[in-house]
């Protein structure tokens, strides 16, 4: 079973969203003025939508450590400070949304499986819901979905760490929706990756 480290604001209702399952085990870490975080006893580090990025800034070199030793990254939302090695998210609201889109892109492993891209492309009607931004992703990483220009919306880094990053441009990657439901595009996303993890990863525990 992988062991993830859940970055936490306080937000209310977040164990809602990542819920412990045969796969993966949640434990969450609040972000405090001495937030620093052990990485090591972790297979898997997820940031969530609404996190702290200046916080993360600061743990930036534990980040690396942590990648460079194999582990994984989840990262969905625009983190706007440079932690994320070798990828950086830039903001951007000057397009209309209604005129985003997304497309598939680069899957070698098959994350893409079973997601209905429309699910993505519209919520209640809205289309560019999920992303006030893009990332400019590392050199040869995998562009999982691309927006109308052809900008990377989900990136899969495999090149600039030992490790795997999965980012998302403010997409909120759950393993368990909001509403309950475990069959949406960004639960078949996130649920895609710990599936890759778990077939990858020797397990720090269990």
């Amino acid at each position: 079973m992988l062991q993830a480290l859940l970055i936490s604001n306080g937000l209310v209702g977040l164990n809602k969203y990542y819920v412990s399952n045969e796969l993966v085990q949640y434990t969450t870490c609040l972000i405090t003025k001495d937030f620093n975080p052990d990485l090591t006893p972790y297979d898997l580090l997820v940031v969530p939508n609404g996190s702290d990025h200046v916080a993360m800034l600061k743990i930036k070199n534990h980040v690396r450590a942590f990648l460079d030793a194999g582990k994984a990254l989840v990262c969905c939302d625009g983190f706007f400070t440079a932690w994320v090695p070798g990828n950086q998210w830039v903001m951007d609201n000057s397009r209309r949304t209604q005129d985003v889109r997304y497309a598939a892109g680069t899957d070698r492993h098959g994350l893409l499986q079973n997601l209905d891209l429309d699910e993505l492309n519209f919520s209640h009607g809205m289309s560019g819901w999920w992303a006030c931004g893009y990332i400019q992703a590392a050199p040869d990483a995998d562009v999982l979905l691309a927006d109308t220009w052809q900008r990377p919306i989900a990136v899969l880094d495999e090149v600039s760490t030992a490790g795997r990053m999965l980012l998302t441009a403010s997409g909120p990657l759950v393993d368990v929706t909001y509403a309950g439901l475990s069959d949406s595009a960004l639960v078949t996303l996130y649920r895609n990756f710990i599936w890759l993890l778990s077939t990858s990863i020797v397990p720090a525990h269990g």
